[in-house]
């Protein structure tokens, strides 16, 4: 009789063997996919999202120096010696940029990266070179916009919301400092709605983040953890360590819109004209000393303010929730906004306090010799043919009149004064005044050049 070995408990014993092998190749095949999964983190995808479309700025800005040394200002030696007195200097810089319209090579950054440059060149991700141009830039935003010429559309990206930011939440800042590769830093929203004050002026609405930013990505897009653009990173303000600063996007579009359609952005008007509230008119209007505002003392015919109901002797107490105490603050604050821009005004009026919405228009060109002669006290005609041959002059506007109780009476002005320049734009005729009247509307003061007979002058007046 042969002895047979049993087939089946092989068989199984095999079948799990498989089984097994199976198993544990599956399980390591999981877990080396679930390592890969963890190492693609949300920043990771973001920064994969995004990165095509952040570029590097060079910029070259040619400067014309004085030296100081003995005789350095003497006239005699500056002018047979020029060139030894003044010489010329070529710096070059560094920032980043973020594409925001591929086809037509439309490119945000800082209004420092590319100011009083001579030449701006654009590199991007995959080590393309393009020559940028300047649409338009901004100063009081820290805001530009470039444009480039391509064949071929270029990887760009979606402007997002910075309305519904939360502190605390994580962020993203990418910049191309050297046109070789991106650095990108993280943090979290630290603060929102930061006011920062610099040597020249007050930024407002900036997004504070502990994610580095310094001048290679300054101009680069600050993200949030899905990859969304919620601002633009500015190093504008870099004495603090660990502290950075983003222009929250959707003040960015704004501002871009305006740069695109006009090469500018447009200082919103309101018609009205404002003073101080002394303690004195605190009590003559009702209003508690500690209270803060600028009182109305008149309302243009037909303006904004008019529309939207406000009265001579109101008083401001808020623009957009913050709080004014000075002419200087409304300026600041109305400044923060564009033309078409709707804005919520608190007004106290005969012992109540109101809220009225109105919306800023550009300032009317009609309105220039109007405003110049309440604030300054000057009224302003054309320069007469014979005038123009007596004098051999081209260009500029004459002084018709000026006001007895004005300042500028008081510092000498008089009728038949010319006025050659005004905020250091040359003034050919009335257009020209009219538009430097309207580009400086806002300003606290005005700079003049007047020529009185063939000596001509400077002197700046409050505005």
């Amino acid at each position: 009789m042969t002895n047979k070995i049993p087939t089946q408990p092989i068989r199984a014993r095999f079948v799990k063997f498989i089984h097994a092998i199976t198993l544990v190749l599956a399980l390591f095949l999981a877990c080396s996919g679930a390592e890969a999964s963890l190492r693609r983190s949300p920043v990771v995808i973001a920064v994969e999202k995004v990165g095509p479309a952040v570029v590097n700025i060079s910029t070259v800005v040619q400067e014309r120096v004085s030296p100081v040394f003995p005789f350095s200002r003497d006239d005699f030696f500056r002018d047979f010696f020029p060139d030894f007195f003044s010489r010329e200097y070529t710096r070059t810089s560094l920032g980043s940029g973020v594409i925001i319209d591929g086809s037509k090579g439309y490119i945000i950054t800082n209004h420092h990266v590319v100011a009083r440059a001579s030449e701006i060149k654009v590199i991007t991700s995959d080590q393309k070179e393009y020559e940028g141009r300047v649409l338009g830039s901004d100063p009081r935003s820290d805001l530009a916009i470039l444009q480039i010429n391509m064949k071929e559309k270029l990887p760009d990206i979606e402007m997002g919301n910075s309305d519904d930011l939360m502190i605390g939440e994580s962020v993203i800042a990418i910049g191309n400092p050297f046109g070789l590769s991106h650095t990108v830093t993280t943090g979290v929203v630290s603060a929102l709605d930061r006011s920062v004050r610099t040597e020249e002026q007050i930024y407002r609405h900036f997004i504070q983040t502990d994610a580095s930013i310094n001048p290679g990505n300054s101009g680069g897009p600050l993200l949030n953890i899905e990859g969304d653009l919620i601002g633009i990173n500015t190093a504008i303000y870099q004495k603090a360590q660990g502290i950075g600063f983003a222009i929250p996007i959707n003040k960015a579009k704004r501002i871009v819109r305006e740069l695109i359609r006009e090469g500018r952005v447009r200082v919103p008007w309101l018609g009205i004209e404002i003073q101080e509230l002394t303690a004195q008119l605190k009590g003559h209007f009702g209003l508690s000393q500690e209270g803060v505002g600028v009182l109305i003392n008149d309302v243009v015919d037909g303006s904004p303010a008019v529309k939207a109901g406000m009265e001579r002797g109101d008083i401001i107490l808020s623009l957009e929730d913050v709080p004014l105490s000075s002419p200087s603050e409304y300026r600041d604050a109305l400044g923060e906004y564009t033309v078409g821009d709707t804005l919520r005004l608190r007004i106290f009026r005969k012992g109540r306090e109101l809220t009225v919405s109105a919306q800023p228009s550009s300032f009317p060109l009609n309105y220039a010799r109007q405003l110049f002669y309440r604030r300054v006290g000057i009224e302003i005609g054309e320069v007469d043919t014979r005038t123009r041959e007596k004098y051999g002059l081209k260009k500029g506007v004459f002084v018709k009149s000026v006001r007895p109780d004005s300042k500028a009476a008081e510092y000498g002005l008089r009728a038949g004064d010319l006025l050659i320049k005004v905020n250091n734009r040359l003034i050919e005729d009335m257009e020209t005044f009219n538009r430097a009247i309207s580009q400086g509307h806002h300003l606290p003061s005005i700079a003049l050049i007047v020529q009185r007979g063939s000596i001509g002058y400077s002197l700046t007046l409050p505005f």
